[in-house]
């Protein structure tokens, strides 16, 4: 008798599962293709390796911090005088989940950190932290590779190192907030402005 209850009630459990993912919105990268062409390709480029370092590689990018970045655009939980507009014509939820497949399955391409001089700081704060100012290591959320954690923690390895620096220093000054407890606005509070340099140009170089 115990032995068939539990037999159903792992049925009843797989079907529960199986019910959620079908319903589970499926994201078209085509379709997300088509979006990246006509609204995204001047600052992200088609495969989105960026061309400028205004604005940031999405080559790689995970697929869920993208969605839930771009929704914050929409929602005005991040405010950037450009993509707050450009988010706006993503019209709906679909139209974000497939810009956002899209760039996800897309190659970002190798980059290099230029400034030797930063390396070796850049390095310690991204795998050691600083103790001493109570900043932990980069590597714990974003992994020794800067690949980062698909829905909190973005990518930043091969990221232009200035828009790295750029949000780290936006962080700093509340001025972006949709940091999960307030985490990222905590850490770059106890960061100089070398360190930001320093850790932005190591991240650039890893892959």
């Amino acid at each position: 008798m115990i032995r068939t209850m539990a037999l159903a009630a792992l049925l009843v459990a797989g079907f529960t599962v199986n019910a959620a993912e079908e319903a589970a919105p499926k994201a078209d990268p085509a379709k997300g293709k088509v979006l990246a062409e006509s609204i995204c390709v001047a600052c992200h480029g088609v495969d989105g390796n960026s061309p400028t370092a205004l604005y940031p590689h999405l080559a790689g990018q995970g697929e869920a911090y993208l969605i839930k970045q771009l929704q914050a655009f929409k929602s005005g939980a991040r405010v950037d005088p450009v993509m707050t507009g450009m988010a706006a014509t993503l019209v709906d939820d679909a139209a974000v989940r497939d810009v956002s497949a899209w760039y996800a399955s897309q190659q970002a391409k190798p980059a290099v950190a230029t400034n030797e001089s930063l390396v070796a700081r850049g390095k310690q704060l991204w795998r050691a932290g600083d103790a001493a100012k109570g900043v932990p290591a980069c590597a714990g959320c974003h992994g020794p590779a800067g690949k980062g954690l698909p829905a909190q923690y973005p990518r930043l390895a091969g990221q232009h190192p200035e828009y790295t620096e750029t949000q780290l220093k936006r962080f700093r000054l509340g001025e972006r907030a949709n940091d999960p407890e307030q985490m990222m606005r905590a850490i770059s509070a106890k960061l100089s402005d070398a360190d930001i340099k320093a850790v932005s140009e190591y991240a650039a170089g890893l892959r």
